[in-house]
Parts: C-alpha cells; sequence; structure tokens
C-alpha cells in the first residue's frame, strides 16, 4: 500500500469504537513499520490558555488562549503534541507531515505561540493514534476507514464538529448517506 502520510483517514459509519467514532486522524506518519496519526476533530474540555498558565508560559496575545485542546488519541494522553503550518527545523523534536505541515513536541512552540512569534496556524492536542505494522492496511481493507488528501482549511479552520463531513466531501461522499450496516451480498 502507498504510504497515507499527509492524508486524512476518515471513519466510517460502521466504525463505532469510542476513540474513533465519526473520527478524522490526520496522518503524520505512515510506512512498513506501522502509522501515527492525530485526531483533529474531538475537542476536549481543556483550551490551550490552561496549558500556558500550567506551564507558567506568558501569555502576550490570546490568539490561541480560548483554543480548545483537541483528543488527539487514546495513546499518551499526557503528551502535548502541536500541529503547525512552520518549518519543522524551527523548532525541536518535530515531525514533517509535508511541505508545509509538521508535528511537534517542543515547549519552545508553545512559549512562541504565547508570546505571537509561532506558527501562524496550529492546533494542539493531547495524545495520539497508532497502528502495527500492517494495522492499518487491514482496517482499510475491512472498511473501517475511507483516505482522502489533506485540506488545511479542514485542518485550521473548519470548525471541529464539520470535519468528519467535510472531509468526506473531498471524496464527494455525503458521509450521511453511507449505512452503519454492513453484510455480504
Amino acid at each position: 500500500m502507498e504510504s497515507l502520510q499527509n492524508r486524512f483517514l476518515i471513519s466510517m459509519p460502521q466504525l463505532l469504537s469510542e476513540e474513533f467514532s465519526k473520527s478524522v486522524v490526520l496522518m503524520c506518519h505512515h510506512d512498513d513499520g506501522g502509522a501515527i496519526g492525530i485526531i483533529i476533530n474531538k475537542a476536549t474540555s481543556h483550551y490551550i490558555g490552561e496549558i500556558f498558565s500550567e506551564m507558567d508560559i506568558i501569555t502576550t496575545i490570546d490568539t490561541y488562549a480560548k483554543q480548545p485542546v483537541l483528543n488527539g488519541g487514546p495513546l499518551s494522553q499526557e503528551l502535548g503534541l502541536v500541529i503547525h503550518n512552520g518549518r519543522e527545523s524551527r523548532w525541536k523534536s518535530s515531525l514533517k507531515v509535508d511541505n508545509g505541515l509538521c508535528l511537534t513536541s517542543s515547549k519552545e512552540i508553545l512559549a512562541d505561540m504565547a508570546a505571537g512569534s509561532g506558527p501562524e496556524r496550529a492546533l494542539v492536542t493531547f495524545g495520539y493514534a497508532s497502528w502495527a505494522p500492517g494495522q492499518l492496511e487491514s482496517e482499510i481493507r475491512e472498511n473501517s476507514w475511507l483516505t482522502a488528501p489533506v485540506d488545511h482549511e479542514i485542518l485550521f479552520s473548519t470548525p471541529f464538529q464539520d470535519r468528519w463531513h467535510r472531509s468526506a466531501a473531498i471524496l464527494g461522499i455525503d458521509i450521511n448517506q453511507i449505512s452503519g450496516q454492513f453484510g455480504h451480498a
């Protein structure tokens, strides 16, 4: 299978697991060794401003302070990650997703965001999702996921509750018209 890095995974209606039901996942890494992604449409009850406060980061602008922190996935929920449109070399611990998109776990990016010198666009998440070698490919064959190209407007500008529908619409699909029932003919 071709790499799914820099693609959206869109859960099918029949995927009912609590973590992934009606989810959109930004695939940050995918190769023969497995896959890593961040759920981009499930907000937590926390806000980025709370993180700034807990980490004693002085805020000079409130651009991000009232933005919800996302539940990025079921693994390492204590790990904060930032998806952003900046250069990966600017902050330590960055993974290049594509030419204009990075995933960073650096505390320095949060300080820069609070000071107004961070990336133009960013999402903060707690946790991530991962798949063992061959696991994601198997789930796709079982019709648990659709894949679509990443759309930065959906990623950074679309309200969280609309991202599942909008991501499927990239493929010309009204996800509400797909049955959650499946079987064999």
